[in-house]
Order: structure tokens, then sequence, then C-alpha cells
């Protein structure tokens, strides 16, 4: 009997089934503001939507038009979709003559110094905010910046750590138990990370203009007039093209505990980098070109697919959060946009990614050495660029397997998962949605990216064609939509409050800037 089944069976009981079904959720979705012929929109983010700066779940990443909603942490699947839809729809009413682009790959744009990039306001946090963003152009260009994906936000209850800490009869804390069983989780997902872009990659193709900054040796084919894709591909999102970059491969940040990810990554933030010392600091009229010459500006410019996190306080750092209370939640940052879903992605995905993580939670973990987290990023690497060649082998306990098996007897072990969960919920939502994609383990065409290609090949269509097509189809859904969890008289007040947190804040962080930086950087 494997580890994984003593501890479901442990749970058996209603008060272990509720505090392993009492899960935390949160979803973070990027969408580029298009106009009306499908070229990026140039427009500023609508004072209607109300300050990017401080509006709790509508803000703005890399450019003005690339917008990000924020769903609130709730515990049901329902509600997180009913927020994340209203949040869309209330969108829509703001911005009447502009569509959200339904890919992870970039609209066609034909000039990347056209590209607006996110502005905040004059308060320290706002420059602070909008001068990495212009330190991110100079580094890795714009272009890559307009790459749209969804974050996952995942939590189980103190309750559940509770339980397991009694089940391990362990000698450390609750607390230390918690943040041990966090990283534990976060190496095993490191592991099977790939499955991720298998089922849920969705860019297997992009708009030529794409290529014209970003430069690349892969061997793309062409379909129809402008659309370059990769016949096995399933998420160019996170290849080299995307969100990755080569400054930070060595950058060896380990996840084996609390501790160690607190020195190395402090060790990570520290150290410089030749590459974009080059650039400077300032340009020749004065102004500054990026925040520092460090791998990273900042610790959000690590680009891992999984990483820990807890609510920070003003103008704390993320390490320092974790360093102070611990691991509160894990954010997975893999998935790419769902173009047939009108927000983005869709319930069955949302249910695959609380199995994938509790089988990671309760399976036991071994450490990572940096030459096994190395073979974790090949394999992902080799999923993104062939995940849908039926002959694709992988690299497991140092021997090479089949996708196919790995991933069926990955399937296997959540479906006890998914036994439990819906034996406490009186449903079977689980088990049909671990039987949706458990189709596509075996035939490569039913993942996203392998109906993406089939209805692209089929059609002929170029993909910005395709694509607009779909954001007009989720633009008049959205329109016809009721809200579900929020009124729009909230939503309206939401905005307006976040203005006027704004104005409050621009009052407060008033002086040198400089000076500012001096001081938020002094830790380093």
């Amino acid at each position: 009997m494997s580890i994984l089944t003593k501890k479901l069976n442990f749970l058996q009981a209603e008060e272990g089934l509720q505090a392993l079904a009492s899960i935390g959720r949160g979803i973070e979705r990027e969408a580029l503001r298009i106009d009306e012929q499908g070229h990026l929109s140039l427009e500023l983010h609508s004072e209607h939507l109300g300050s990017a700066l401080t509006h709790p779940w509508i803000t703005t990443d890399f450019s003005e038009a690339l917008l990000e909603f924020v769903t609130p942490v709730a515990s049901s699947i329902d509600d997180t979709i009913h927020q994340l839809t209203d949040l869309h729809v209330f969108t829509m009413k703001q911005v009447t003559q502009e569509s959200l682009w339904p890919s992870s790959m970039p609209c066609f744009i034909e000039n990347t110094l056209q590209v607006p990039i996110a502005q905040y306001g004059t308060s320290f946090t706002g420059q602070l905010k909008t001068l990495y963003r212009e330190g991110l152009k100079h580094r890795y260009g714009s272009m890559m910046q307009m790459i749209s994906g969804v974050h996952f936000n995942f939590s189980v209850s103190s309750h559940l750590w509770k339980l397991l800490h009694q089940y391990d009869q362990s000698q450390l804390s609750v607390e230390e138990y918690q943040n041990q069983g966090y990283f534990d989780l976060m190496r095993n997902f490191q592991r099977i990370a790939w499955v991720l872009p298998y089922l849920f990659g969705a860019s297997p193709a992009l708009c030529h203009s794409f290529l014209t900054t970003q430069k690349s040796d892969l061997p793309f084919k062409l379909l129809g007039q402008g659309t370059y894709y990769l016949p096995y591909a399933t998420s160019l999102r996170m290849s080299d093209l995307g969100y990755t970059t080569s400054e930070q491969d060595e950058l060896d940040v380990s996840y084996n505990s609390l501790d160690d990810y607190l020195v190395t990554f402090k060790k990570a933030i520290q150290k410089k980098s030749a590459r974009f010392s080059k650039i400077g600091l300032f340009d020749e009229q004065g102004h500054r070109k990026q925040l520092n010459d460090r791998v990273l500006q900042i610790e959000n410019e690590y680009y891992m697919s999984i990483r820990p996190k807890r609510v920070t306080h003003a103008h704390e750092k993320p390490s320092h959060a974790l360093k102070r209370g611990g691991v509160e939640y894990v954010e997975v940052r893999l998935l790419d946009v769902n173009p047939f879903s009108m927000i983005g992605i869709e319930p069955s995905q949302l249910r695959m990614m609380d199995l994938l993580l509790l089988t990671a939670l309760l399976n036991p973990s071994a450490e990572l050495s940096p030459a096994q987290t190395k073979q974790c990023l090949e394999n992902l690497n080799r999923v993104v660029l062939q995940g849908r060649d039926p002959q694709l082998t992988l690299y497991k306990d140092g021997q090479e397997v089949t996708l196919k098996s790995w991933l069926s007897a990955i399937f296997d072990q959540c479906g006890e998962v998914a036994h439990c969960l819906d034996s406490f919920h009186g449903h079977s939502d689980y088990t049909e949605a671990l039987a949706i994609w458990r189709d596509a383990v075996d035939d490569p065409s039913l993942t996203l990216s392998g109906q993406i290609m089939d209805q692209l090949q089929a059609s002929q269509v170029d993909h910005v064609h395709w694509a607009k097509a779909l954001a007009i189809q989720h633009k008049t859904m959205l329109l016809d939509s009721k809200y579900e969890y929020w009124t729009e008289e909230q939503l309206v007040a939401t905005a307006q409050q976040s203005i006027t947190a704004q104005i409050q804040k621009e009052m407060i962080e008033q002086g040198d800037f400089e000076k500012f930086l001096q001081d938020y950087f002094a830790h380093i």
C-alpha cells in the first residue's frame, strides 16, 4: 500500500475529508485589450475600471493594455468561477469598443515602441512598479512581456496540516511542519510540472509579428499567411521564446526547505548581471532605465513554475513575508490562457489542479539536488516543444520513460484523491474532470494545444484571425451574462474606492524617490 493511499485512508473520517476538501483558491488571469481590428489597444487603462495600483481585483501587468484579473481567496470552485466571470463582465461593459485577446501569445503588434508601459501614478509604490516594467522592457523587450498567462493560487486548511502532523508523529511544530509540507508539495510539483503544458498548454502557434523582435532557432513551420507553429508543441509561452531567461538558469534557488529557499534566494537577488549592467541605470536625460543591474530587479522577476507565497504588508518583500510568517499558499505559474473559455480557464481545469497539487502534497518528497532540478526543467522543456509527440520520453528517477506511461500512473493516483473529494462533496465532479482529461493521455489531439492545431489546420485560418473571432464571441457571451457573485453597484463602488485610495497613497508617499529606492534595497 502506497503512502498516498495510507494517508487517504487515515483521512477517511468526516473530519479528515472535510479538512482535505477545505481548499483555498485564487486565480490571476492576464488578458490583452484589443481594438475592433484585432490590434493591440493603445488606450490607457480606463478610469471606469478604477486604479490599477490599488484595485484589489482589476489591475494591469506590464502594459496599460495588459489587464490582470485577480479573484479573492474562495473555498468554492463555483465562487471562483463566478468572481472571475463578474470581473470580465464588468470590464467588457466599461470598455465597449474593445475585446480581450483569448490567447497567451500576443495579438499582431506592428511596433513594440508603441506598447504603453503600465502607469501607476506618482506615489513611491506606483513609480517603483512602472520603473520595474521599464527595466523589463530594456532587459527582455516589450514583446515578451505581452505574453499572457493564468496563475493558480492554492492552499489547504490549517486543520489538514494538524491531522497530517499527527499522522506523521512529527517532532516539528505545526507551523514548521506546514512550511516543510508546502516545500515537499513544491518539489513534487516540479517533478510533474510537465503535466500542465501537456494537458493545458494552449500556445502551439503564434503570430509572425512576435518573431520580429524575439529571435529563435526553433524549426517553425508556416501555416496560412503568417502563423508559425511547431508540429508537437504545447506551450510556446513556456519555451525560450517566453517566460524563461538564460540569466536565471544558474541561480540554483533551493526548494528543499524554507531556510534553504531564503538563503539561496537572497544570494540570487544579490547576484550582479554583466549583461544587464551594459544597459545602464540611467539614460542620457538622467531618467532611470531599470531599478538595478542585478539578475533580478525585484523578487517577482524570478520566473519559476511554482513559488511559495504569503500576503505581504506595505513595502514588504515577498521573502521577508515568508521569513516573518511562513508559507501561506503556493502560486502555480504554468497555465496558458484557455482560448475556448471566455474567462481563460474552466472548472475541470481547476479540479485537475486540486488533484495534482493534493497528490503532490500527500506523496513522499525527497530533496532535489541542483542536477535533479535541471532534469525537471528538461522534462518541462521537452513537453513544451514536443509534448504531443507519441514517442516522447521523459527522465524519471534516472531512467527514460514514455510520457504516456508516467502520466497514466499520475492519473491513477489522482483518482484516489478524486474519490475522497467526491465522497465528501456528494457528487462526482472530480472523477468526471479526471475522466475528461484522461482521454488526452491516450490521444494528444484532445489536449488544448491539440484542439487548437486541429482547428487551425482544418480551417487554414491564421492564428490572429482565429483568435479575433473567439474574442468577439467571448465578448458577446460576457455582455449577455448576469452577475453571479457581486453586483454592478459593488464593482462600481470598488473602482471608485480604489481611485480614492491611490490619491491618499500619493499624498503620503512623496519626496525623494531615489532615497526611497536606496532604503527599499538596503537589505541587498
